[in-house]
């Protein structure tokens, strides 16, 4: 069996409440999913699919190529199954792999126990077919196989990303308790902002919410920044496939010479980084950044747009007693200055959040870590209709 040209059942994982939009940019590259569930994607496609789906997701974990499902009760059974399974045919002789495992097993407490299981199965069929040895290790820098088993139901996956997706590869400089990349992308997805109008990012730390905004409304892709993928690591790698869709991800920038985002930070530490991580994707000079306090961010009139901070919440940066006044003060600029805009507020407490003083038009779910979060949407009238002070 070709891989690359086989269909088979991928499944296309996310960080938990991002699915919805990982669905849409699935659908949006043209594939028809089965099944959506809380942490990923179903759909069928071959590796070839899979290089495609690899360079173009933005809220994407992993993208994981069926080889096969089996009852297993224990770690043996585990590598009985998977040693008559002709790896010759998927992995180079003298390659390296690894293993990554989501294990939920009761005779398995440790994870590492499994994947040792499934290396053994792996190394063993392999030396007998071909007489050599692959090399094994944790980095994922090669071919990668991934064990799916919940209780004694046991499935094999190529893993054709290897480093997670979610990760977009041109931050450098990640500052204090910065966003993910994939949940930033699905959190401006989530908003109103139709990605011609301003897009106000106060509070920007390293940039990568003004970062994302800018790559999503210039159709840049992560894989712009990325030139190694567990999937070039297999037998019969076709390099011209992935050479072909590479090229694709320049072609399909928009160029927006008038997009307006601009992005404000009190910590000229923090601009200069934003700068640099801008700069290392491509996107510096759509990008406005400025030393200053969030109150005097610039919001341009005449085509209202989106205003979106993230502000600290008290659970890793600050004190939320220290917070409450500027919860407060996030409330009186959006009344104040942002009228006809959307207003986003991205936090982790909702009790802060209550601080500001305005009724959420939306709560929209999310999780950063652990943190159960919420972005909440505010709809700022202008003149007569203005937002009363009502409570969150």
């Amino acid at each position: 069996m070709n891989v690359y040209t086989t269909p088979g059942s991928v499944t296309i994982t996310c960080n938990k409440r991002l699915a919805p939009y990982l669905k849409q940019e699935v659908n949006q590259l043209g594939f028809r999913i089965n099944e959506t569930f809380v942490t990923g994607v179903h759909l069928q496609g071959s590796v070839n699919d899979c290089i495609k789906l690899n360079l173009n997701l933005r809220c994407a974990s992993q993208v994981l190529y069926r080889l096969q499902s089996f009852q297993a009760a224990d770690g043996d059974a585990i590598y009985k199954n998977l040693v008559d399974y002709p790896w010759e045919n998927i992995l180079p002789d003298n390659g390296y792999f690894s293993i990554t495992s989501n294990v939920s097993n009761p005779t398995i407490n440790n994870n590492l126990f499994a994947n040792l299981r499934v290396k053994d199965a792996i190394v063993d069929r392999m030396r007998e077919k071909s007489g050599n040895r692959p090399s094994t290790g944790s980095e994922l820098t090669g071919a990668v196989i991934h064990l799916f088993w919940k209780n004694e139901d046991a499935e094999i996956f190529i893993d054709t990303s290897g480093d997670s997706l979610a990760r977009h590869g041109y931050r450098k400089i990640p500052g204090r308790a910065p966003m993910l990349e994939a949940l930033a992308a699905a959190t401006i997805y989530a908003t109103q902002w139709n990605r011609c109008s301003p897009f106000i990012n106060p509070m920007c730390g390293s940039g990568t919410v003004a970062i994302e905004a800018a790559m999503i409304a210039t159709n840049r892709t992560p894989g712009l920044f990325r030139t190694n993928y567990a999937f070039m690591h297999l037998k019969g790698y076709d390099e011209n496939v992935y050479l072909e869709e590479d090229s694709l991800l320049e072609q399909q920038i928009i160029d927006k010479k008038d997009l307006r985002i601009i992005a404000t930070d009190y910590s000229e530490a923090a601009i200069d980084n934003a700068r640099k991580n801008a700069v290392a994707a491509g996107v510096a000079s759509l990008i406005d950044f400025s030393v200053c306090d969030f109150a005097e961010t610039e919001v341009p009139g005449g085509k209202p747009g989106v205003f979106y901070v993230n502000p600290e919440y008290g659970a890793r940066l600050g004190e939320t007693a220290q917070l409450e006044e500027t919860y407060g003060r996030i409330g009186h600029f959006m009344k104040q200055k942002c009228g006809g805009y959307f207003g986003y507020v991205f936090t982790g407490n909702l009790d802060l959040a209550k601080k500001i003083g305005l009724k959420a038009k939306r709560r929209i779910e999310f999780y950063t870590s652990t943190i159960d979060c919420r972005l909440l949407e505010y709809e700022l009238y202008e003149g007569s209709r203005n937002l009363k002070n009502e409570q969150v």
